[in-house]
């Protein structure tokens, strides 16, 4: 499996895109983030959304790569928990915004004007640069009312997260449920048809 689509990037937003790197193939959760290399890959894969992301960064994440992914994954569980019970209807608890604050206070931000656009960047200890930087992603989706359209995929074996502006969106990609559910249908019409 190639780097590009090992990881399903469906959302274009970092906290969603972590949560989703626990997924569901053949009826069998799957969590992507099992090693500490396997965390670098996904950053590095990341990183095209992320131009401001150097190798400095990357050198840094190396160094105290299982302290990051101890931190990544902790952070996941927190998001995953919390982002599926607003899918379900739940209100965003302030609990849950004060947790993301307190992840950007341990690596508050400076910011850079990188291509005419003014980036935050966080200074601190490298696993909480990566925290603050996926706190700030979620609340960026609390900020432009966007969490509240987050939903589940329509596909029941499926875990994967999208936020569904449009409110007519089903699937978490057509690349990935939508077509199967086509396929099926298409075969279950067919094998009526015989």
């Amino acid at each position: 499996m190639t780097k590009t689509n090992k990881f399903p990037l469906i959302s274009g937003n970092l906290s969603l895109d972590l949560v989703n790197t626990e997924l569901v193939k053949r009826g069998q959760r799957h969590d992507l983030l099992l090693l500490e290399r396997d965390v670098l890959e996904w950053l590095h894969v990341i990183k095209a959304e992320n131009s401001f992301w150097d190798d400095r960064l990357f050198l840094k994440i190396e160094e105290r790569i299982g302290q990051v992914f101890l931190c990544i994954l902790e952070l996941r569980a927190v998001l995953r928990e919390r982002f599926e019970l607003i899918a379900d209807g739940q209100s965003i608890p302030d609990e849950f915004i004060s947790f993301l604050e307190n992840k950007i206070e341990k690596a508050p931000f400076i910011y850079k004007l990188i291509n005419q656009k003014l980036i935050p960047s966080p200074i601190g200890e490298i696993e909480d640069v990566l925290l603050s930087l996926i706190a700030f992603d979620a609340l960026t989706l609390i900020e432009t009312n966007k969490l509240p359209s987050l939903k589940r995929c329509s596909n029941p074996d499926c875990v994967l997260l999208f936020i569904d502006e449009s409110g007519r969106r089903k699937w978490c990609s057509m690349k990935i449920c939508g077509n199967r559910k086509k396929v099926a249908r298409f075969q279950h019409r067919k094998s009526d048809d015989e």
